[in-house]
C-alpha cells in the first residue's frame, strides 16, 4: 500500500492528510504537540486548528517523525514557511535517498529571502530531493468538507508530477499538473500580501470598487516580482494566481483577509495575532517581501503600504490614500 507522510498538523497538513487517508492510502500525520495528539486520538478531530471536523478513522497521527517517516513513498510537507528550515532540519536524517517531496506551504523565508523550493533544497542536499509544489485556492475547512477545489501541482519533472497529479486528485479535489514549480509556489505565496492589504480596505468600509483594484493591481505586483524571481507570466494568470488571489482576497475563511479586516478596524497587529492560534502567513512574507523587492530593484507599492502599516505604525487609511496618489502610470 502507498504509504503517505504528511509533516505539518495545521488546518492545511490535516485536511490534506484526512482527504489522502479518505482514498485508501496509508498515511501518517506528524503533529508536534503531544497534548493535540492524544486530543485527536481520543476525540478524532484536530480541535486546534480544525475543529468540529471528524478525522477519517484510517488516519494515523504521532509526535514520533521516526514512526510518521518510516518506509514512506511520499512526503508532503505543511509545516509554516517560517518553521520550514527548522522543523525539516529537525528530521532531516529521516529521509531516505532521492524523497519525493511536495511542499504545501506557502511563504518567503524571511531571515534568507528564499521560496520553500530553495529552502528544502539547502536542508535535503544531502538527499537530492524531488521537489513539487501544492498552491491553489483552497481553504482548508472546505476541502474537509468534500467541497469541489481545484489546484496546482508545480514539478519541473512533467512524469512525475502527472504521478502526483493522479496520487492527491479525489473526486471533489482536482489537481491541474504544471511544470513552473517557481511561478506555483510563488503565486501562493505573494497572493497574502494583497488578502492582507483588500482586507484593510473592507475594514475601512472603502466600498467594492477599491477592492477590485486592489486585486487587479495586486496581481500585476505580483506577476512582476514572480518573473523577475524565474516564474512563467502565463502561471500567475492560473489557479496558484489569480486563483487562489480571489480567493484569499474576498472568503472570510482567509486567516490574511481577517488580519487586513481588523486592522482596518482599528486593531493592533499585537492584538490581533495574540487572539489567533493560526498562523497568517501574509504578516511575515510581507515584511520578507518587501526586503527582497527593494533588494532586487521590483516596484511593490502595495506591499510597501501594507509594510508600512503592519511594522511601521502608519495609518491604513494614509496607507491607501499613499496608493491613490501616486504618480500616474499607463497601464
Amino acid at each position: 500500500m502507498t504509504k503517505l507522510a504528511v509533516l505539518g498538523g495545521g488546518s492545511w497538513g490535516t485536511s490534506l492528510a484526512d482527504m489522502l487517508a479518505g482514498k485508501g492510502y496509508d498515511v501518517a500525520l506528524w503533529i508536534r504537540e503531544p497534548e493535540l495528539v492524544r486530543e485527536i486520538r481520543i476525540k478524532g478531530e484536530n480541535t486546534w486548528f480544525l475543529p468540529e471536523v471528524k478525522l477519517n478513522s484510517g488516519l494515523q497521527v504521532s509526535d514520533d517523525p521516526q514512526e510518521v517517516m518510516r518506509d514512506a513513498d511520499y512526503f508532503l510537507v505543511a509545516i509554516p514557511s517560517q518553521f520550514m528550515r527548522q522543523g525539516l532540519g529537525q528530521v532531516k536524517g529521516l529521509f531516505p535517498e532521492r524523497p519525493v517531496v511536495v511542499c504545501a506551504s506557502k511563504g518567503i523565508e524571511l531571515s534568507t529571502l528564499k521560496p520553500m523550493s530553495k529552502v528544502i533544497e539547502e536542508i535535503l542536499e544531502d538527499k537530492d530531493p524531488c521537489y513539487a509544489s501544492l498552491s491553489g485556492p483552497s481553504f482548508a475547512r472546505e476541502v474537509s468538507q468534500g467541497l469541489p477545489t481545484a489546484v496546482s501541482l508545480g514539478c519541473a519533472d512533467i512524469e512525475l508530477g502527472r504521478k502526483l497529479q493522479d496520487l492527491i486528485s479525489t473526486d471533489y479535489f482536482r489537481v491541474y499538473a504544471n511544470s513552473d514549480y517557481k511561478g506555483v509556489e510563488l503565486g501562493g505565496a505573494l497572493k497574502n500580501i494583497i488578502a492582507i492589504a483588500t482586507g484593510i480596505s473592507d475594514g475601512l468600509s472603502f466600498g467594492h470598487n477599491a477592492r477590485a483594484a486592489l486585486i487587479t493591481r495586486g496581481l500585476a505586483e505580483i506577476a512582476r516580482l514572480g518573473v523577475v524571481l524565474g516564474g512563467e507570466e502565463r502561471t500567475f494568470m492560473g489557479l496558484s494566481g489569480m486563483g487562489d488571489l480571489v480567493l484569499t482576497c474576498t472568503g472570510d475563511l482567509s486567516r490574511n483577509r481577517q488580519v487586513g479586516l481588523k486592522l482596518g478596524q482599528g486593531q493592533t497587529l499585537d492584538q490581533i495575532l495574540s487572539e489567533s492560534r493560526s498562523v497568517a502567513e501574509g504578516v511575515k512574507t510581507t515584511e520578507s517581501v518587501r526586503h527582497l523587492s527593494l533588494k532586487i530593484g521590483v516596484d511593490m507599492p502595495i506591499t510597501e503600504q501594507v509594510f508600512q502599516v503592519l511594522f511601521k505604525g502608519k495609518d491604513p487609511g494614509h496607507g491607501v490614500k499613499s496608493l491613490m496618489t501616486r504618480g500616474l502610470k499607463m497601464e
